[in-house]
């Protein structure tokens, strides 16, 4: 679509949004509905006025129209939902918010891997998390589907595909009248959600945020917003880093994993899809292109409010800042929550706020409510554990690439980063068993595995926020191998402890409530707080390549020992400060053991230092980078957090 023709369209949406939303105000409040409410109403404000205990709870299954699994008919995924019996019997039609997972009987969800439960007839009893026990007293209906190939749900799973996508989005054309749902999995009797008025908000966290975005990306009519939380923009990006693997196995892994026992049993046909469409080489596909929603991001139609831990080794922070950059470009209303954890919810990182915040979030886009969280700073930014800064916009207006350049210093392997290009080369060799916290420990020292370029100590505060990107040019002895790029800030802090487990937080026994309970499904979670450590460094952004990846991004190719080979590796998003008087590092190395895979040989690399840098998003541009006198570097090792554990490729499945 043109540009100007997006942006007409564009304006005219927000003027009819806003022509309604005086109007929907009154005619969907619960006040409105009820009478007078039991307690003094905030304007803007849905209340907790219906009962949770009555709630109707109900099952349907929609058929996606696709035959995944080949057998002969289509595929219908289950549905199960609560929504308040009150409004039924009044007939108001209400907004719908949305979870569609793989993980709802496999392995759980949430802090405490909660399942989904039924009682003896099938109907559903608990809802996984809280999204059910606080909304549906306020006037929504929550939806949990089960993907295809899960759980009670038909067909077989894709891993990101057209399958999981269609789940989720034949529900929002069922919501919207579009679909036909039924009341049985295999019967004929059909039902409408004569219940709702179509307006649909999607939540999840990774693989369930991923299914938000993929949904999105389709620009399918209803949906009103997505609430994607560490969620995987690019399939490619989560098994490959420009042709680098990032685990030892592929997607076929993680649809055997998450299937249903019968799904298992009968989707052998797409499981050997899965794995000829996505080989080891890194090499991309097809398979690759349609589990890619980047591209689409000028298709989405609705608002994204994204949250992502920055140092999220699972789902990494390429996929938001990909995802983001696409987003803004297209002009989609966005809001985005960073956090220091690992892959973990908001919620228990920031409960009280969290809630609170999605709250007025989905009253305003799903409810009308004209409550101002549209005009608030776009980002909230988490500085050191549990304090927060915001943004106006993100990342600030301000920010410029700046080309910072290694050199040489006094030692093998110890140089230099500033402003100017640097001269002659840096050796390194590849040792698989070392890490990047093996690196940046011993940054000050010449070890063989690394070359290490770090800047003279910072005379202010330096603000790098977006995407990075690291250009190298090296020399290798092998026909294979593999480099990462990480960033460090050499200094004194205290931190999440990303590694540990919890990836940044620790769980306690004592619970608080959000929402209304049931004797089957509370509303009650346990407390958590901020896992912290005292660090000499914090590692705060990472990438990786294949260098022979290194004439085509999409295409690997031997090298040829001998000759250099330019690449760019993608470094992924954050928001870090440098702090005055702490340094600022590059590394450049080889494997980086547990986050990417080794290569076949055991190259050593040259660095050609005049035809290397790194392109940083740095606030305030150029004039941002400024250095006060060298202070002689300690051969000495530092303190970070543990080495990265191994990962396993389950996006979100276990933790929440």
């Amino acid at each position: 679509m043109p540009i100007r023709a997006r942006r007409t369209r564009l304006l005219w949406r927000t003027l009819l949004t806003a022509a309604l939303a005086a109007l929907m105000a009154t005619l969907m409040s619960p006040g409105a509905a009820q009478g007078a409410d039991p307690a003094p109403r905030k304007p803007g404000e849905s209340r907790p006025v219906y009962s949770y205990e009555d709630a109707i709870r109900e099952s349907v299954w929609v058929d996606t129209r696709i035959d995944g699994d080949a057998d002969g008919r289509t595929d219908r995924v289950a549905v199960d939902i609560v929504r308040p019996r009150e409004l039924d019997r009044t007939g108001r039609r209400i907004p719908v918010i949305m979870d569609a997972s793989p993980y709802y009987a496999c392995c759980g969800r949430g802090n405490e891997s909660q399942k989904k439960t039924y009682d003896e007839n099938g109907n559903p009893v608990r809802f996984p998390l809280y999204y059910d026990n606080y909304f549906v007293p306020r006037g929504y209906g929550y939806v949990a589907v089960d993907l295809a190939g899960t759980n009670r749900s038909d067909g077989c799973v894709d891993v990101g595909g057209r399958s999981d996508v269609q789940s989720a989005k034949a529900v929002v054309d069922w919501l919207n009248g579009r679909a036909r749902g039924y009341t049985s999995r295999t019967g004929n009797e059909r039902t409408k959600a004569s219940w709702t008025n179509g307006a649909t908000g999607m939540i999840g966290k990774s693989y369930d945020g991923t299914v938000a975005q993929g949904v999105a990306a389709t620009g399918v009519p209803g949906l009103r917003t997505i609430v994607p939380i560490g969620a995987i923009s690019s399939w490619y990006d989560y098994y490959f880093a420009k042709g680098a693997p990032l685990y030892d196995s592929g997607p076929e892994w993680l649809s055997d994993y998450v299937e249903s026992p019968e799904a298992r049993a009968r989707c052998g046909a797409v499981q050997q899809r899965l794995i000829d469409g996505a080989p080891r080489t890194g090499d991309w596909t097809r398979l690759w292109s349609e589990r890619n929603h980047v591209p689409d991001a000028d298709e989405v139609r609705a608002s994204v409010f994204a949250v992502h831990g920055m140092q999220d080794l699972n789902v990494r922070t390429k996929h938001f800042g990909q995802w983001w950059d696409a987003l803004a470009a297209n002009g989609v209303d966005r809001k985005i929550w960073l956090s220091q954890a690992g892959h973990v919810d908001p919620f228990d990182f920031r409960r009280a706020d969290w809630v609170r915040t999605l709250h007025r979030w989905f009253d305003h886009e799903l409810l009308g409510y004209d409550n101002g969280v549209d005009r608030e700073p776009m980002a909230d930014i988490e500085r050191a554990p549990d304090r927060w800064s915001t943004d106006r916009v993100w990342p600030p207006r301000g920010t410029r690439a700046v080309e910072l350049r290694p050199a040489k210093g006094a030692a093998p392997g110890v140089g230099t980063l500033g402003t100017r290009p640097g001269k002659g080369s840096e050796t390194f060799t590849d040792d698989p068993g070392l890490d990047e916290t093996d690196w940046a420990e011993r940054i000050d020292t010449s070890t063989p595995a690394k070359a290490g370029f770090v800047s003279k100590p910072l005379a202010r505060d330096l603000r790098l926020s977006g995407s990075s990107k690291v250009t190298v040019t090296a020399t290798p002895t092998t026909r294979t191998a593999h480099l990462s790029a990480v960033l460090v800030d050499l200094g004194p802090d205290t931190i999440r402890d990303y590694a540990a487990a919890g990836e940044g937080i620790t769980t306690l026994p004592e619970r608080t409530c959000w929402g209304a309970s049931t004797a089957g499904d509370s509303a009650c979670f346990k407390e958590t707080r901020a896992r912290t450590a005292d660090v000499d460094y914090t590692i705060f952004s990472r990438g990786w390549a294949d260098l022979g990846n290194w004439a085509d991004a999409r295409r690997g190719r031997p090298l040829t020992p001998g000759k250099p080979h330019t690449i760019t590796l993608d470094l992924a998003a954050t928001d870090h400060v440098v702090p005055k008087g702490h340094r600022l590092a590059l590394i450049v190395a080889g494997t980086d053991r547990n986050l990417i895979e080794p290569p076949a040989d055991t190259p050593t690399l040259t660095i050609d230092l005049a035809r290397t840098a790194a392109k940083l998003p740095l606030v305030g541009g150029l004039g941002a980078f400024t250095t006060s006198a060298p202070v002689p570097p300690a051969e000495s090792r530092l303190d970070g957090v543990a080495p990265p554990r191994p990962l396993d490729p389950i996006p979100g499945g276990t933790t929440s």
